[in-house]
């Protein structure tokens, strides 16, 4: 699991969005399993990486199993028949989010804790070993961040699959990611949390007179 943070407005979603070829890249190369992602059709794809987006559902008059179900597009049919093996991915991305007691409720009558678990459990039901998903733990109070970010740790460790995602959660990034990407106007830093503690990457990412870094708590503390 790996995260992207840094300052408001310094392209933490474009880059992401860049990754999951929602939007045309504004330079560089992109290479996903030593292919071009331009190169992808939308298909293969799909059948690559799963996106999360920050954007409101087109519909929330959807039921959760449905919503859930339209991870499964990549591999229907022209009609959209669900196969008995989409049914058992479907089930399997429920059971893994633990929405079971949820399935047959209305989108809208979620909470955004919920609905985030549903998007995911999309994602999941996707089938796709590259999961993005844009500031999951937006909109959220603190119990439910934690959860969230737990979840997407259990699935990326329990499925082996990729997740990246954005965050202006840098605290618990540093707690529970095994990677994370630091962008600053001057240069990007990858690495483990650990190893970016150590060169002091932290400390560059705020002005120096609002906020400091301590690095042997690896949380941030307010200048007085």
């Amino acid at each position: 699991m790996s995260a992207i943070v840094g300052v408001n407005g310094i392209g933490k979603s474009t880059l992401l969005r860049t990754l999951g070829k929602v939007q045309p890249r504004l330079s560089g190369i992109i290479l996903l399993m030593n292919k071009e992602l331009k190169d992808y059709s939308p298909i293969d794809l799909a059948s690559s990486i799963s996106v999360v987006l920050t954007e409101p559902l087109a519909s929330k008059n959807l039921t959760v199993e449905e919503l859930i179900a339209l991870g499964r597009q990549p591999y229907t049919n022209w009609i959209g028949k669900l196969s008995d093996n989409d049914k058992k991915k479907i089930l399997e991305a429920i059971a893994m989010v633990d929405l079971d007691g949820l399935k047959s409720k209305k989108c809208y009558e979620l909470s955004d804790g919920q609905l985030q678990r549903v998007m995911i459990a999309r994602a999941l039901a996707q089938d796709t070993s590259i999961i993005l998903l844009d500031e999951p733990t937006s909109h959220l109070d603190l119990h439910h961040k934690i959860q969230i970010l737990k979840l997407l740790k259990h699935i990326a460790h329990k499925t082996q699959k990729t997740i990246l995602f954005t965050s202006h959660e840098i605290e618990m990034a540093i707690q529970l990611c095994d990677k994370m990407l630091i962008m600053n106007n001057e240069y990007h830093e990858f690495g483990e949390p650990s190893e970016l503690i150590q060169k002091k990457s932290f400390e560059r990412l705020f002005p120096s007179d609002s906020v400091e870094f301590d690095a042997k708590i690896g949380s941030f503390k307010i200048k007085k």
